[in-house]
């Protein structure tokens, strides 16, 4: 079975990321869908997609299925669930898991769907849904020759950067590492916005500034326009939560734990945006961080 054979992928999960995949990858396939909301089916079916009733439904038949959940808990209840897409895809087909779930989830999928032929690939992402839609992301992907024979076209299709960093499980100890960075920039730019409006800086003007410099970061260029709209009052667009970068946080302090590495300055970013989720905000953007600190001071 060859993901280039001109059966159908399937994406499951039409979230922020799940719904751009879905429409970068339905340029080249066809492509079908699926989702628990059934709004975001309606979104991607706007663009071409299949909707679907079931993830059951979605695979059925697909070469390729791409998952795009939230964490874990939602990984192995739509790959090993009652009515799920492992019961239904066909041996030889490859499960490509895109979400940060950690690797112990992944490999456990995988050991799940090993008896019945279907193949895991591990391949979380970074770039964000922007660069989903256009295939522009970065994949780290930890698979066997055989699943990678199979969801290669999928994986070129959606990414133009690919690492391989091992076997599965490999993929999301790499974006764990990944994660730490990320965590603890996006922390970053939020306490740089929150002490340049405190001293009553042009937001604008500081973002511009420091992009240039020494200090710049993707997350500060990302995060930093829409931490200055939160702290101006304004209501800027959703597009990273603040309960997907807490969990991924998590996800980084067990690895530390388990390897016994000091992380203390991602501690420290964990703990931020748990003080955020404390108060209420997990479904904010998780730029909201830098208004819980101009409120904490």
């Amino acid at each position: 079975m060859s993901g280039a054979s001109g059966a159908p992928v399937a994406v499951l999960g039409l979230g922020a990321m799940g719904l751009a995949m879905a429409q970068c990858l339905v340029r080249s396939f066809p492509v079908r869908g699926f989702d628990v909301a059934p709004a975001r089916i309606a979104l991607a079916a706007a663009d071409g997609v299949v909707g679907t009733t079931s993830a059951a439904e979605a695979v059925a038949g697909a070469a390729v299925v791409v998952v795009s959940v939230r964490d874990g808990a939602q990984l192995r209840e739509v790959a090993l669930g009652a009515g799920g897409a492992g019961e239904a895809m066909a041996a030889g087909a490859a499960l490509v898991v895109t979400s940060t779930v950690g690797a112990g989830a992944v490999r456990e999928v995988a050991a799940a769907l090993e008896p019945r032929g279907v193949l895991v690939v591990d391949a979380p992402v970074s770039g964000g849904p922007v660069r989903a839609a256009a295939g522009d992301l970065l994949m780290m992907v930890g698979a066997s020759d055989e699943a990678l024979a199979v969801a290669g076209p999928v994986l070129d299709a959606l990414a133009s950067t690919l690492s391989y960093p091992g076997g599965v499980g490999a993929g999301q100890d790499l974006k764990t590492v990944n994660q730490l960075l990320c965590g603890i920039h996006t922390a970053a730019a939020n306490e740089a916005l929150a002490l340049a409006h405190a001293m009553g800086l042009d937001l604008d003007a500081v973002i511009e500034t420091l992009g240039k410099g020494a200090a710049a970061s993707f997350m500060f260029s990302d995060r930093g326009p829409r931490a200055a709209q939160q702290l101006r009052g304004e209501t800027p667009p959703l597009r990273s939560r603040l309960d997907v970068i807490a969990k991924d946080m998590g996800i980084v302090g067990d690895l530390t734990r388990l390897h016994k590495i000091a992380t203390p300055v991602a501690a420290a970013a964990e703990q931020l945006f748990r003080l955020a989720m404390a108060a209420g905000l997990e479904a904010e953007d998780d730029s909201i961080v830098s208004t819980v600190l101009r409120k904490e001071s």
